[in-house]
């Protein structure tokens, strides 16, 4: 079926502007700044040697708050996706996709508490608890509403929303798995708080501008059109609090 999407005019929020064009000694001494800069890998490889020490030490470790997750349907191998494109019909927000490809970086989502609650970076996800995630390349929150889905017609749709990682209730899901954590290699399903609809991906697959992407929408029944698990990433270090518990459980 053809898609319900049309591409933004505008460009997603919290997207970085190039600054203004300098010259001179100013162009000069910024580029030697930039030179001088340690590249991004540095920065991140402290939060990369924690993940790999954590997962060492016992196997895979929670999903934390803070950390920035690629979330893959198991049912149909895709990765959850956004980008700034939106529906050509229903609420037409920002939408939200399927895609195969494992490196797009559109597919990177970071994980937080819910809407007006503060989850402190390290904290391990209960399961049971809910929390919003946030697009990391346009600042929108994985959102749901009544609308009805763009392709399938008789489920919900699936969005995202906001401005700077800030939107409403309906951004907050659930995440329904079993045990005491959301742990890394778990399948777990997440459940829209407010409509009870489970985040889903179906075989339809959108046309232009979003060819091949396929639907991902909200499910009102539970299946296997609604298993994700955490892929790529970059996983902040459990709190001091969560280590010690289970040191305490292990004795």
């Amino acid at each position: 079926m053809e898609a319900a999407a049309a591409a933004s005019a505008g460009g997603g929020a919290g997207e970085p502007r190039p600054p203004g064009g300098r010259s001179g000694r100013a162009s000069a001494s910024c580029g030697m700044e930039a030179a001088r800069r340690p590249p991004l890998l540095l920065l991140l490889l402290p939060l990369l040697v924690s993940a790999l020490g954590a997962a060492g030490r016992g196997g895979p470790g929670p999903v934390t708050c803070g950390s920035v997750v690629k979330l893959l349907n198991v049912r149909h191998n895709v990765r959850l996706h956004s980008h700034d494109v939106r529906y050509g019909s229903g609420s037409g927000q920002q939408s939200v996709t399927g895609v195969s490809a494992a490196d797009d970086g559109n597919s990177y989502w970071r994980v937080r508490g819910r809407t007006a609650a503060v989850c402190q970076r390290g904290t391990p996800v209960r399961c049971g608890q809910a929390i919003r995630l946030t697009h990391l390349g346009t600042g929108r929150n994985l959102h749901s509403h009544r609308f009805t889905s763009p392709l399938s017609g008789n489920q919900q749709e699936v969005s995202a929303f906001g401005e700077a990682g800030e939107g409403d209730y309906l951004d907050d899901w659930t995440v329904v798995c079993s045990g005491t954590y959301w742990v890394r290699d778990d399948e777990v399903r997440f459940q829209h708080t407010s409509t009870d609809v489970f985040l889903s991906v179906t075989g339809e697959q959108y046309g232009r501008p979003i060819h091949g992407q396929k639907e991902v929408h909200g499910m009102a029944a539970s299946s296997q059109n609604n298993y994700w698990k955490v892929m790529e990433g970059i996983f902040m270090q459990p709190s001091e609090a969560f280590q010690m518990e289970q040191y305490h459980a292990e004795l």
